[in-house]
């Protein structure tokens, strides 16, 4: 049978024939195909940890309870609408060596990928000496 007979058999089937190439797409929960060319791949999205904002937050809520905007850190937690926990588990991040608190504002999350978490932080803050929290991070691999 010649290529010109067995093209017309095809398309009198329904098949299609593509002669071009087809990428797959992914949109949303689905995929679709197009014969257009992937697109380059986007440079990540780069923004500040949560941590860092939240100890920028610390250093910030210290400054003003210093100035003299809140009268302590219960009269801070009620204009802010947070518990007096929360705010004292915030200003304890401040009790961090400062070249951790130097490290933590640099962290950058990737992509919407946080790198660590404020809670573990946490577990350094209750370590006294800043040497022996140094040293922690240096297990953690920060």
């Amino acid at each position: 049978m010649s290529t010109a007979a067995a093209k017309k058999k095809e398309e009198a089937a329904g098949t299609v024939v593509f002669k071009s190439s087809i990428h797959r797409i992914r949109r949303g929960n689905g995929h679709e195909f197009s014969s257009d060319a992937p697109s380059q791949p986007r440079a990540p999205v780069r923004k500040p940890a949560r941590v860092a904002r939240m100890l920028a937050f610390a250093h910030k809520l210290q400054e003003a309870i210093d100035n003299g905007e809140y009268t302590d850190r219960a009269d801070a937690a009620r204009k802010l609408g947070l518990t007096r926990a929360r705010v004292s588990q915030l200003l304890d991040l401040l009790m961090l060596a400062p070249d951790i608190q130097e490290k933590i504002l640099f962290i950058e999350r990737v992509d919407g990928i946080e790198p660590t978490s404020e809670r573990a932080l946490r577990k350094i803050v209750t370590v006294e000496y800043w040497e022996r929290q140094r040293f922690q991070l240096q297990v953690w691999n920060f």
